[in-house]
Order: C-alpha cells, then structure tokens, then sequence
C-alpha cells in the first residue's frame, strides 16, 4: 500500500513532535486552504480538540479582509481562547505546509499574543 507524499510529510512533522512531546504541553495544528486558514490545539493524550479558530466564520469572513490579515486575525482568536483555559506552551504542529507565508504570520502573531513554542 503506497502512501501520498503529503501524507508522508504530514507523518513526518507529527511523529517528531509526539516523539518530545510531554504532558504539560498541548500540539497547536495549523491547516490552510487557498481561501481560509485555521489552528486547533489538540490533547493528544485525550485525543481532544481543547481550542479551536478558522476563517471560516461568520464574524470573520463579514470584515472582507485579504488572506494575510485574516492569519492574524484567527492567531488572535486562537490566544485569546487559549489564554481564557490557561494555556500558554504548546508545540506547533506546521502538518504538510512549509514554515513561511500565512503559516509564519499565524505563529508570530501567537507569539506576540503570549504563546510559547
């Protein structure tokens, strides 16, 4: 059985960071599509997604904005819910997408608002 090169990048990214990752901090997953981009934090220990923010709401998607400002916009989203339980470290979790573009802007932005990773 022959798996797609992005399901293998995808596997790739995910095993180092489960391989370092501990209790006390929590996977920050980042998926994008040509129009809207969103973060999860997920508890891969429960296997729970805790929090989560997508361009893909309503609120969001009324201001019209261009895809650059809408990655800032849910890496705002995102700190804010996380800092309302409490979490501040986690591992970030870039999947099959490079470090670079809306994936940066995304988690600087996170940094800026007091995320650690």
């Amino acid at each position: 059985m022959s798996i797609s090169k992005m399901q293998r990048k995808k596997f790739r990214v995910r095993n180092k960071i489960k391989k370092v990752s501990s209790n006390d901090r929590y996977r920050l997953c980042v998926s994008r599509s040509a129009k809207n981009i969103s973060a999860q934090i997920i508890d891969d220990v429960r296997k729970i997604t805790l929090v989560s923010a997508s361009s893909n709401t309503k609120e969001i998607k009324s201001q019209k904005k261009n895809k650059k400002e809408l990655s800032t916009i849910v890496a705002e989203n995102l700190a804010k819910k996380a800092k309302d339980i409490k979490i501040t470290k986690v591992y970030f979790d870039r999947g099959i997408y490079k470090y670079h573009g809306r994936v940066k802007l995304l988690a600087d932005e996170l940094r800026k608002n007091g995320m650690e990773f």
